[in-house]
């Protein structure tokens, strides 16, 4: 396959798996990623040989370069391994034309090992397309991702150079041994003059949402520690899948980006299950809250300052994406760029194409505005909570939308919110007049209704990093904490077991790690301080819980689960729960769940968001099915100060 075709097969990834009535079935739900091909004996063996082998030089290099520079470079050595190993391991190899690749990826390995032990990483110079990797913060995995380097790059040079982010479409059969093979060949659709274009694989197929958002920020500094990037021209962009994931960084991150440009794919959730996948959507009142974490409809006022060009073909069914937020932006009283493909499905026309390079390459030239005069930015919630020289520290009310307008003058910065508690500017300004009163000054809060000089006061509130719900523990570090207590009841344990195994298995099936599971009584100092500790179980049967238990906002006893005046029976009832960890209260502690959405919203991208909110009671009586780990009881949030909403 050439590399103009590979490119293209990989852009319309999302063409390969039909979605539509029969994906909206809960009681049928198809595997993702499928089942993959039988591998004969005679590769097997040859294979497995090949994955001891390069294990074994992985092992030795760690000792070997430890206080070594290059050790920092072994992720690329390790994704080699990892794309075989899981392959094999995890009947993953979806095609027997892909045996021959993993043969190659062990070769690969063993040449790169090779050279690292002789002291030298040149793939680090090399120019055109080439398979990287890093170590994640959030599950120690090694995760790839593509580079690739211009004719222009010269080792050693002052030039820093511009960087293009590219994010691929849908595709269910794209593991680690394809992704890796792909962006070994090319660069993408894309491939600017004088660009570094930075292929991420997301974490498989959840369109960059949570850990594979958290993807593109690791991929990016783990660039930053090998070339020198402009920080005023990267660029997000995408097609399909690719595109949502373009419009998502571009509302929630729109101080980081000279230009967006999003193709096709999805921009919210309730409207394009109705068009693209004919689904009756019913949402709980939490549900349909959290559709304001991931929904770009909500955040378009945030492009008044990211130009963008955005591009459909004219027939796609997903140029339903550029139309809501076109249509979301007017309301903002802004315009959107909108390249159409004449008579075009899902796919680049050729001219249309054309036409949004040179749009964005003219863009960029131009560079990001460090410090624009005008500010307009809206959030929901904390997580997002930045643009420009404008932060926002604490919200009345999350959940809610919370507005900033901000404006640079003579006299200082001028400047109004909307559900806004404290707010810090940047920008070197001595004089702030904020809802109209004079300060000075630069981080303010609210008192009393009114503003006054000075962060936020230290204490349990709702912050950026720490503001729920349950799925944010996930985009940090994490421990599962297995129970070696004896549960309640034999029902509440039996659940425990079974859902700590789903946590962990679907976590390696969509987000492509290894969850680190310890048991209660192995939890360390450091696992504290570090990390998010997900504790699975009851008072009775983890150890960590019955020692918190009475500094959580709910009781669990042998007969109850009681949130504020709820009570539900301890024998079928199950308490889910993120909160600060009264252990370290700069991390969260999780009961009893792991990533929120089940099998059924694996099925189509805009399914992948949060379903539970920072609290639940489920039901383990009722069987857990694709959607639900049991019926839930009850869920809500809680308030901006960690307490049950009345």
């Amino acid at each position: 396959m050439s590399i103009r075709a590979l490119a293209l097969s990989f852009v319309l990834a999302a063409v390969a798996t039909a979605d539509g009535e029969r994906d909206n079935q809960v009681d049928n739900v198809r595997r993702v990623p499928p089942p993959g091909v039988a591998v004969p004996d005679a590769d097997k063996s040859e294979l497995q040989a090949g994955v001891a082998e390069l294990a074994k030089e992985i092992d030795g290099l760690r000792t070997e370069l430890q206080g070594k520079p290059l050790l920092a470079r072994l992720p690329d050595i390790q994704i080699f391994h990892k794309s075989v190993d899981w392959a094999l391991r995890y009947n993953e190899i979806f095609n027997v034309k892909e045996i021959p690749t993993a043969k190659k990826h062990l070769k690969l390995g063993l040449e790169r090992a090779k050279a690292l032990r002789e002291g030298h990483a040149p793939w680090m110079t090399a120019k055109g397309g080439s398979a990287r990797g890093y170590l994640s913060k959030i599950d120690g995995s090694v995760q790839p991702y593509g580079v690739f380097i211009p004719d222009t790059f010269i080792a050693g040079s002052d030039h820093a150079h511009r960087v293009d982010t590219w994010f691929h479409g849908r595709g269910e059969n794209l593991s680690e041994l394809s992704f890796v093979e792909s962006v070994s060949r090319g660069g993408g659709p894309f491939t600017p003059p004088d660009s570094i274009v930075v292929q991420l694989y997301g974490r498989y197929c959840c369109a960059n949402k949570l850990a594979g958002e958290v993807d593109l920020f690791e991929a990016l500094d783990d660039v930053r520690k090998s070339y020198k990037v402009d920080e005023s021209r990267i660029t997000v962009r995408g097609f399909s899948m690719g595109g949502a994931s373009t419009w998502q960084f571009a509302v929630h991150y729109p101080g980081k980006w000279a230009a967006a440009a999003p193709g096709a794919g999805f921009s919210e959730t309730a409207d394009f299950l109705k068009v693209f996948q004919n689904e009756k959507v019913k949402p709980t009142d939490y549900e349909q809250k959290l559709w304001h974490m991931y929904d770009c409809t909500d955040y378009a006022a945030n492009l008044f300052n990211l130009p963008t060009v955005a591009y459909s073909g004219e027939v796609d069914k997903q140029k339903q994406a550029a139309d809501m937020m076109e249509a979301a932006m007017k309301k903002e009283g802004l315009e959107l760029v909108h390249i159409i493909g004449p008579k075009t499905a899902h796919a680049y026309e050729k001219n249309a194409k054309e036409e949004v390079a040179k749009r964005i390459d003219e863009i960029v030239a131009k560079g990001r505005d460090p410090l624009p005069k005008k500010i307009r930015f809206t959030t929901w919630i904390l997580q997002y909570n930045e643009s420009h020289w404008v932060r926002v520290d604490g919200l009345e009310n999350s959940w809610e939308r919370a507005r900033v307008e901000a404006e640079l003058g003579d006299a200082g910065i001028q400047a109004t919110t909307v559900n806004v508690t404290g707010v810090t500017f940047s920008a070197k300004q001595p004089k702030v007049t904020l809802d109209g009163q004079a300060l000075e000054g630069t981080s303010f809060h609210k008192e009393g209704g009114k503003w006054v000089a000075g962060p936020l006061p230290d204490g349990l509130r709702k912050r950026h990093g720490l503001c729920g719900p349950i799925d944010d523990a996930f985009l940090d570090s994490f421990v599962m904490v297995k129970p070696t207590g004896r549960p309640l009841n034999e029902k509440v344990g039996a659940w425990t077991a079974t859902e700590l195994q789903h946590a962990v298995d679907h976590w390696r099936q969509q987000y492509r790690g290894e969850a680190r599971v310890i048991a209660d009584d192995a939890v360390s100092d450091a696992d504290i301080a570090n990390s998010n500790l997900v504790l699975w179980g009851d008072p009775s049967s983890n150890k960590i819980l019955a020692k918190i238990a009475g500094k959580l906002p709910l009781q669990w006893s042998a007969t109850e689960v009681v949130v504020g005046a709820r009570k539900f029976p301890a024998e079928t009832n199950v308490a889910l729960l993120i909160y600060p960890n009264p252990l370290n209260p700069k991390k969260y502690v999780v009961l009893n769940s792991g990533f929120t959405f089940r099998e059924y919203d694996y099925l189509n991208n805009a399914r992948q968001v949060p379903k539970l909110p920072d609290w639940a009671v489920v039901d383990v009586g009722t069987p857990a099915n694709s959607r639900w780990p049991g019926k839930v009881q009850a869920a809500d949030f809680f308030t901006d100060g960690w307490e049950l909403s009345k």
